[in-house]
């Protein structure tokens, strides 16, 4: 069974069309559970039906609420909750294909000796093509989305480091990079992300190079030196 663990801050006008795109999943081994990190608009309201609907679907569905926490805390919450034998932490402004779910479990099954399996997305109509897995890449910079299917076997004991604030994801990839675990590529576009959401500040590359005096490159640059002496890798 897929867990798929979603944190949801102020996304009401969002997260409907990511549950409906997980209740049109081709793979029907699901468990869906929400975590609301604090929102202050009607995500209750939003979220009244669907309980319904996935019980209809004969999927688990769980609803839980915190404190404003940050996302990290939200993902440890649920997964907390969670009994899936693999892992899939789901943005909730994102929309998967219907065969998304279904492939990643499939490719991580042909793969025994990998740990997570990442796919190529659209952030509105930006193509995020990502690429092959590679130890020195994902080392020097972060490239693979949270959105990734996990073996719950593979997934640190630790979970999200609820002291990260940017870039989480990859301290993750890393925390796992650090115990052995690897992931791979599929080289398809499973997911869009909607913009205005958790990349919705992204900036083309020659930004970083070009425009260090922007205050979106200095928070980015001060998070990716963070992380990188967290793992030691400066």
């Amino acid at each position: 069974m897929i867990s798929v663990i979603i944190p949801v801050f102020n996304q009401a006008d969002k997260i409907g069309k990511t549950l409906d795109s997980l209740l049109t999943q081709e793979e029907r081994g699901l468990e869906v559970i929400v975590v609301n990190d604090g929102s202050k608009d009607a995500i209750e309201p939003a979220l009244a039906a669907y309980e319904e609907k996935f019980k209809q679907a004969g999927m688990a569905y769980q609803y839980f609420s915190q404190e404003n926490k940050g996302a990290p805390a939200a993902r440890n919450r649920g997964f907390a909750a969670s009994s899936g034998e693999y892992l899939f932490f789901c943005d909730a402004d994102a929309i998967l294909k219907p065969e998304a779910l279904k492939i990643m479990k499939d490719e991580l099954e042909a793969h025994p000796d990998k740990a997570y399996v990442y796919s190529s997305f659209l952030w509105g109509s930006k193509l995020f093509k990502i690429g092959p897995f590679s130890e020195e890449r994902l080392k020097s910079a972060p490239f693979i989305h949270t959105m990734s299917l996990i073996r719950r076997a593979a997934y640190p004991g630790s979970g999200w480091d609820e002291s990260v604030k940017k870039l989480q994801d990859w301290d993750l990839w890393l925390t796992m990079l650090d115990a052995g675990h690897q992931g791979v590529w599929i080289d398809q576009v499973l997911f869009t992300v909607s913009p205005g959401g958790t990349i919705s500040s992204w900036l083309p590359s020659f930004a970083y190079k070009l425009l260090p005096f922007l205050p979106q490159v200095k928070k980015y640059k001060t998070a990716v030196a963070n992380i990188k002496r967290k793992h030691h890798l400066e």
